[in-house]
């Protein structure tokens, strides 16, 4: 798929190696902070990825040096926060109620992406930033990362994934509080000791030929088994673990019958590198 098919403002696509694409959030003269088009912008891109049979894995990170994305541009959402002045308050709380789920869908767009996403923190990562990050697969940081769950500042509280989410990423529920209620900066190392990112790496250039590196090699893999090894997953974070096996059970009776797995099988007893057919 040719780079230029997937042309969306403040957002540039790129495909570093076979099967893998790079989505970089292009705002870097505002941090990458995000206004309604981007997040509409973000999903359209997801979505289209995860149908796309030449894409197997996928990174995002943030344009420029200063920031992965200081999260929401607060004077762009501001207008969205004011209800008008004839507005009774029960009209602006549907209206809130359904741009909120419009919003929250559009990142949830990543979650449900059926190729896996990494995600790149670098830099300033605020807010918008966490939520973001929670709906990707895997996370590395870089040294200079400053991250923040940043709305209590701005007198809200997070809605759009980051309440949700980190609790089931962290298996620290103090911690979790501590830095949800306090609005608290940390770095890449405290983030990598409580588990959030599984990686940290001393710069962006570093972080992004490391993701590259993770990204080939789960797209080397059968696209059939990452993408059912991601649902299932992603499926039993929520439920116990009965529903987590009937589940996987159930989804592997059809998928299991694929060539990939013959290939598979075959290529490790033949000691060669299997190749696999595109989705």
């Amino acid at each position: 798929m040719a780079a230029s098919a997937y042309a969306y403002d403040y957002f540039n696509v790129s495909f570093p190696a076979e099967y893998v694409a790079h989505v970089e959030i292009n705002r870097p003269e505002k941090l990458n902070a995000f206004i309604e088009i981007m997040w509409l912008n973000l999903s359209a891109i997801f979505t289209r990825l995860s149908h796309d049979a030449s894409v197997r894995a996928i990174i995002i990170s943030g344009a420029g040096d200063r920031a992965f994305s200081a999260g929401l541009d607060v004077q762009a959402a501001s207008k969205t926060l004011t209800p008008a002045p004839d507005q009774d308050p029960a009209r602006f709380a549907t209206f809130f109620r359904r741009h909120t789920l419009e919003f929250q869908a559009c990142i949830t767009a990543i979650e449900k992406c059926e190729k896996p996403v990494i995600c790149i923190l670098h830099a300033l990562s605020y807010g918008l930033a966490i939520d973001l990050s929670l709906a990707c697969d895997i996370r590395l940081a870089t040294r200079s990362s400053a991250l923040c769950v940043k709305e209590v500042d701005i007198g809200l509280a997070a809605d759009v994934g980051t309440l949700s989410r980190l609790p089931h990423a962290v298996a620290n529920a103090s911690w979790v509080k501590d830095v949800c209620l306090t609005a608290r900066v940390f770095g890449a190392d405290e983030a990598q000791r409580v588990g959030f990112v599984s990686g940290v790496l001393e710069g962006k250039a570093e972080a992004v030929g490391e993701a590259l590196k993770l990204a080939r090699l789960i797209a080397s893999k059968s696209p059939v088994a990452t993408m059912g090894t991601k649902e299932i997953l992603n499926y039993s974070r929520d439920r116990p673990v009965a529903d987590g096996l009937q589940y996987a059970a159930v989804w592997n009776a059809a998928m299991i019958q694929t060539q990939d797995v013959k290939d598979a099988m075959l290529s490790g007893l033949q000691k060669r590198k299997p190749t696999f057919s595109k989705l």
